[in-house]
């Protein structure tokens, strides 16, 4: 039985690899455990980038989380001594009543983030790339960007280990049991006890500490690389990350098509649908990671209605999941039914990454404090009774 911690972290992705840099650097004795290797492709924390932004169309609860969150992401870049968030600009692109549009105005305006509006003449004039429908308005923060998540997870996990943590990886947790000493962790015949847990297990959530009586479901999605027609346009000082809010017909349901620019060293650039069309919930241990023509050519055809330079079929695809929570609202919190004892970081529905850096920060608050200075209640276990 191994008993010489404070915390056991059991996920090392984002959140949890996040989370065991901070703990361990407040003097905690760390052990974290993960099923596959460092920074791996088999999760939800991989796919060369990410996007960052802050007028967020999701709601304008997460924007103090997104203002910390950005002072972390520089603090973690000068630590790891790496460039991992690059600031190159975000339009948030639809129908001037859209959710996308409307959403984040909404948060820019309620906690006064600068930002330009763009009717679809000024969109075209700065960004000639697209080709859009003429009724079509962007929000521009230029303040946004994206970033590195493989890079991320490696910089959390390296600081974590100078920091004293300990950290196993290709080790499966069997179960995860409350007990009168702490928690014990069953991982490669072995009992772990701590008198805390932390359980950032992504797409794998429901399998440990009864998660499964949270609404919580796994989709596949997949990812794209495009060959620009003209590779500089494509460049970060010449095009920002995007989302755009695509036209459907009435009743439809919403297609959403997000991008990056040229990251620096590649000649690809990236796109993807948000959210992948008539995906139901997949076991994480049966996904399909074959992409075809079906997962590529909507993602294809939208960039022949928006971004006609990057018109063809990929150069190469990737496969994720997202593990996501009932309304896409994060599950973030201590466990209900722990006594305080275990804190949950999971269901992070996609559009999780950037919060990164804040998370690692909250779960060692949660952790050490059993409070966290920040309004979690929208993201509290316990909403769902």
């Amino acid at each position: 039985m191994v008993t010489d911690c404070d915390v056991i972290v059991v996920g090392l992705g984002g959140m949890g690899s996040a989370a065991a840099y901070q703990l361990a650097r407040r003097g905690l004795r760390v052990v974290g455990i993960e099923q596959f290797g460092p920074a791996h492709t088999l999760g939800s924390s991989h796919g060369g980038s990410r996007i960052v932004r802050k007028a967020y169309f999701e709601g304008p609860a997460y924007v103090p989380l997104l203002q910390r969150s950005y002072q972390l992401w520089d603090e973690l870049s000068a630590e790891f001594g790496e460039q991992l968030f690059t600031r190159c600009g975000a339009l948030m692109i639809g129908a001037p009543d859209s959710p996308v549009v409307t959403g984040a105005r909404a948060s820019a305006e309620r906690w006064q983030l600068p930002h330009e509006l763009l009717d679809g003449e000024a969109l075209r004039r700065r960004y000639p790339q697209f080709r859009l429908p003429a009724d079509q308005v962007a929000v521009f923060e230029s303040d946004a960007g994206y970033a590195l998540p493989e890079a991320t997870v490696l910089a959390n996990l390296e600081l974590a280990a100078d920091a004293g943590a300990e950290l196993w990886f290709d080790t499966t947790v069997e179960a995860v049991e409350l007990g009168p000493s702490g928690v014990h962790v069953t991982a490669a015949d072995e009992e772990l006890v701590a008198p805390k847990a932390v359980l950032a297990t992504g797409a794998w959530a429901d399998r440990l500490a009864h998660l499964d009586r949270y609404p919580l479901s796994v989709t596949r999605q997949s990812t794209h690389w495009f060959t620009p027609a003209r590779p500089d346009d494509f460049d970060p000082a010449r095009f920002p990350v995007y989302l755009w809010d695509a036209p459907v017909p009435p009743g439809a349901p919403d297609v959403q098509l997000y991008g990056f620019p040229r990251l620096p060293g590649e000649a690809e650039v990236k796109a993807a649908r948000y959210r992948d069309a008539g995906t139901g919930p997949v076991d994480p241990d049966a996904l399909d990671r074959v992409v075809t023509a079906r997962d590529h050519e909507p993602v294809g055809e939208l960039l022949s209605r928006a971004l006609p330079g990057l018109a063809g079929p990929p150069v190469r695809s990737s496969v994720c999941m997202y593990p996501a929570a009932a309304g896409d609202d994060f599950v973030l919190g201590l466990h209900p039914g722990s006594s305080g004892r275990v804190v949950l970081a999971v269901g992070f529905s996609g559009h999780g990454f950037k919060f990164t850096p804040v998370v690692g920060e909250i779960v060692a608050d949660l952790v050490t404090e059993g409070r966290s200075r920040l309004d979690l209640g929208f993201l509290s276990p316990a909403r769902f009774g």
